[in-house]
């Protein structure tokens, strides 16, 4: 596995911990605007399930012993707004967990080198469980394309509130995992947005395309992550995207596979 913690940024990208060395970057392109924001997923239908009896709820003390010893110690000045409870914040736990939806479509392994496959002709969503992911493809020339998958996360609905995400300003980290497929120089993008209430305005963003070095073996995994500090306030929508090239063959598309996406947040230390 290769890590890439930031790879080489696009022009223009605003990140949250200040602007990227000019040297770093190429040319003259601009950052990419954000496009149109996709709905947020819908919660997950509850299963139906037999009939048992329901656990004794915690106490609303009790809820916020479990979770600060989860998130440890807070913010001398950190306190719930009147309609939250820590009940509520036990059932949601919306700090440090994953707050996308099927992570890893493809059930693939990144501690293992990506499974050996040939060109198919069988469409992406068939592949795996792609629940949650908007899915287009952008063609390029010579054979190429980009496959595009994106999320938008709504921090609200996900159990974090105004207050924190605009006094305490947590750590918003994002993360993934590409296949060094060696269909070409850059075979992976990643574009993060911090959207305001109305999904347009942009807070602070991150663009980076990475090349990876070419001398290990085909079917590494290369790591990319990056976290938005001191980003401002107003922060209520992530849009998450990333590109995967493809290279068209005779007996199909022969692809870039992308695994273990994530979005988190986390109390700064």
């Amino acid at each position: 596995m290769e890590e890439v913690h930031e790879g080489r940024a696009l022009g223009g990208g605003m990140e949250a911990d200040g602007p990227a060395n000019p040297q770093e970057l190429p040319p003259s392109p601009r950052s990419p605007s954000p496009p149109p924001s996709p709905p947020s997923p819908a919660a997950p239908e509850t299963p139906e399930t037999p009939e048992t009896p329901e656990p004794e709820q915690p106490s609303e003390a009790h809820a916020r012993q479990l979770l600060l010893e989860e998130w440890g110690p807070l913010s001398g000045t950190l306190e719930l707004p009147p309609r939250l409870t820590w009940k509520l914040l036990l059932l949601r736990r919306p700090l440090y967990r994953n707050l996308l939806r099927s992570p890893n479509p493809e059930g693939i392994n990144i501690y293992e080198p990506a499974p050996p496959t040939g060109p198919t002709q069988r469409p992406l969503e068939t592949l795996g469980n792609f629940r949650g992911w908007f899915i287009r493809t952008e063609k390029l020339q010579q054979n190429l394309s980009w496959t595009v998958k994106q999320q938008c996360v709504d921090l609200l609905a996900e159990g974090l509130w105004e207050e924190l995400l605009d006094d305490e300003q947590p750590d918003i980290t994002v993360m993934d995992w590409f296949e060094d497929s060696g269909l070409d120089t850059c075979v992976y993008e990643l574009h993060v947005w911090l959207l305001a209430a109305d999904r347009r305005t942009v807070i602070a963003q991150h663009h980076v395309a990475p090349r990876t070095s070419g001398r290990g073996p085909r079917g590494r995994w290369v790591q990319v992550s990056h976290v938005f500090r001191h980003y401002g306030s107003g922060v209520r929508f992530i849009h998450f995207l990333h590109k995967a090239k493809n290279r068209m063959e005779p007996g199909g598309l022969r692809r870039t596979r992308v695994t273990d996406s994530s979005v988190s947040v986390q109390l700064r230390e």
